[in-house]
């Protein structure tokens, strides 16, 4: 059951993220959250980590993850699937393209007291990257 219940808060995390809903997104979070994505800088807290993951939806206005498949054991949470968007703001020193995206993902999260209390984000940059014609003959 455990199991299950720490499935759903990540699931209602992505939910809430996907809607660009910071308040509902929070309700998942802890205070504390430490979150380690494509740089190497962990965000440590609560704001520090919905800046720079609502940076993806700065953009990417229209992004949603599609989510391939999730799995579970002890506290953390394993998904896999795809994120979608149009390149509509600026992304790492890149200016808007208007392509569109989709490419893989796979995170890591970890449950303490009903909240993601640590993220692990990895995506397929070099897909994207590819799909926005960025070092590529597109």
């Amino acid at each position: 059951m455990l199991l299950e219940y720490n499935k759903a808060i990540v699931l209602k995390m992505y939910e809430a993220f996907d809607k660009q809903d910071i308040e509902q997104g929070k309700k998942f979070i802890s205070a504390d959250i430490v979150g380690h994505g494509m740089d190497t800088i962990p965000r440590k807290g609560v704001d520090e980590f919905i800046q720079y993951a609502m940076s993806s939806f700065a953009a990417f206005p229209n992004g949603y993850h599609v989510i391939e498949e999730v799995i579970a054991e002890a506290n953390k949470v394993v998904t896999r699937g795809t994120f979608n968007g149009t390149h509509q703001g600026e992304l790492m020193g890149i200016p808007p393209t208007g392509k569109q995206v989709k490419f893989s993902f796979v995170h890591i999260d970890t449950i303490l007291d009903g909240k993601i209390a640590e993220h692990w984000g990895q995506a397929d940059v070099f897909e994207m990257m590819q799909q926005l014609g960025i070092g590529t003959n597109s």
